[in-house]
């Protein structure tokens, strides 16, 4: 079971960790190459407005791919199985990786921009088909620990992206066309172990009624004496199902019996996109310059942010099986809006005392190391437990699909609200943080140790009234 999560893992979130912080290394390297290429192409500078556009597309077209591999995600792991799409995911990755390794000696920036869509498709698949595989082939007791897979490696993704980005490493001027088409050795690791691995069970038969293979995969998963309690609750919900097709996700809009999981996925995931997350990462270059950190050295100090991001994946990972769902997701909310306040303070009086930006600086790692603690893992764990088999893939799509779309508008709302607000800009993030905290009190049931179909149990009398 370990290894099956390494072996889905590093084909799947690392590659959208990876790939979101990559980019940030070579910017500098990029605008000169973008510059270059359209004087030698046109006999003319690029206008500076022009620069700027050219670059934010680059830099946000991931997004963009990345809805697009949300909406199709489901749909290819209906057709292809759970491990067939994410095998052909990774053609995707490596057609991106060729496009823009090649960008830099062709002169064609084009190729980059095509290449940044691809990988972010190949992202949008992946955070989609990862979290469902995993959370289908795992034991209800493990199930936590194990859907902590995809936050651990989206997380190592990031950390790894940060390192190799080092200009010692990747990041100079000569390499960065190499840096942005490494994603292909991620690629390249999956498609050589997963392979090995079985089905998700729950597909087999559940989907394609095929209990020989079932048993088979069970079998390799859980091992010969443990695997037939296992089969029994697969076999449980499949008669549940009875026969019943795999949804499409404006079929769940309008399915009563699953209301309150829908708006609870949506909430969760807009909260976790909409926490304030990307403010910290903003505003962590400007806090380090005033703690009196060199401009040289703030990269490596980055690289603090990341490993703490990193290690708050793997504490949460062995706690969420013992302590519960519920109890880490709304202390990790109430905790953010909790350094929101400290923030907000520090940065409006950090000029009155030498030890205020210390405070910020510390502000900045707790709150990040609150939001690994819940709902940076969490929301993902629990959109795979929320749903039985035949509505699960398009949950995954509508969860997604939010996901990328929040993504997109804080990537281009943010620089705005920074502008308007400043520090203030903390409040916004205190409120919607104190608010999530507060739904999921109110409306999410813990799921730990439960199956699937205690679950949807639980959520019956919210979307049927109390009387049924």
């Amino acid at each position: 079971l370990f290894l099956a999560v390494c072996a889905v893992g590093i084909g799947g979130t690392f590659q959208y960790g990876y790939n979101v912080s990559i980019i940030n290394a070579p910017t500098q390297h990029i605008h000169r190459f973008l510059n270059e290429t359209w004087t030698s192409r046109y006999s003319k500078e690029l206008n500076p407005d022009l620069l700027t556009f050219l670059w934010s597309v680059i830099a946000s077209i991931f997004s963009l791919g990345g809805l697009c591999g949300a909406l199709i995600g489901g749909g290819m792991a209906i057709r292809l199985g759970r491990k067939g799409a994410l095998l052909m995911n990774n053609i995707i990755a490596i057609l991106a990786s060729i496009l823009m390794g090649i960008s830099f000696p062709t002169g064609l920036f084009e190729l980059l921009i095509i290449g940044r869509f691809l990988i972010g498709i190949n992202s949008g698949i992946g955070l989609c088909v990862q979290p469902l595989y995993i959370g289908e082939v795992a034991p209800k007791h493990l199930r936590g620990g194990m859907a902590m897979g995809s936050s651990i490696f989206l997380t190592g993704g990031i950390l790894t992206g940060q390192i190799i980005g080092l200009r010692e490493l990747l990041g100079g001027e000569t390499y960065w066309p190499l840096l942005l088409s490494s994603s292909c050795f991620p690629a390249f690791a999956q498609l050589l172990f997963l392979p090995w691995f079985p089905e998700s069970p729950r597909y087999l038969l559940i989907d394609k009624g095929d209990e020989l293979s079932c048993a088979k995969a069970l079998k390799r998963f859980h091992g010969p004496s443990e695997y037939q309690r296992e089969m029994e609750d697969v076999q449980r919900e499949c008669f549940a199902l009875d026969g019943e097709k795999p949804k499409k996700p404006w079929q769940l809009f309008a399915d009563r019996g699953v209301r309150w999981q829908l708006v609870t996925v949506i909430v969760l995931t807009m909260g976790q996109q909409l926490s304030g997350i990307n403010a910290i990462y903003f505003y962590a270059t400007y806090i380090f310059k005033q703690a009196g950190i060199s401009a040289e050295k703030i990269p490596y100090v980055t690289l603090g942010t990341g490993a703490c991001e990193c290690l708050t994946a793997l504490t949460c990972g062995l706690l969420i099986d013992y302590v519960g769902r519920r109890y880490l997701i709304i202390g990790g909310y109430l905790l953010m809006t909790l350094w929101s306040i400290v923030l907000t303070l520090c940065l409006t009086y950090q000029y009155l005392y030498s030890w205020v930006p210390y405070v910020s600086m510390a502000s900045i790692f707790a709150f990040i190391l609150s939001f690994g603690l819940g709902p940076g893992g969490i929301t993902n764990t629990l959109t795979a437990e929320l749903f039985i088999q035949s509505s699960r893939p398009a949950a995954y799509m509508i969860g997604g699909t939010i996901s990328w779309i929040s993504f997109f508008t804080v990537g281009m709302l943010f620089p705005f609200i920074v502008n308007g607000l400043k520090q203030y800009c903390f409040l916004v993030f205190l409120l919607e943080c104190s608010l999530v905290a507060a739904f999921i009190f109110l409306i999410l049931p813990e799921t730990k140790n439960k199956s699937f179909l205690e679950i949807k149990k639980e959520f019956h009398k919210l979307n049927f009234g109390r009387n049924t």
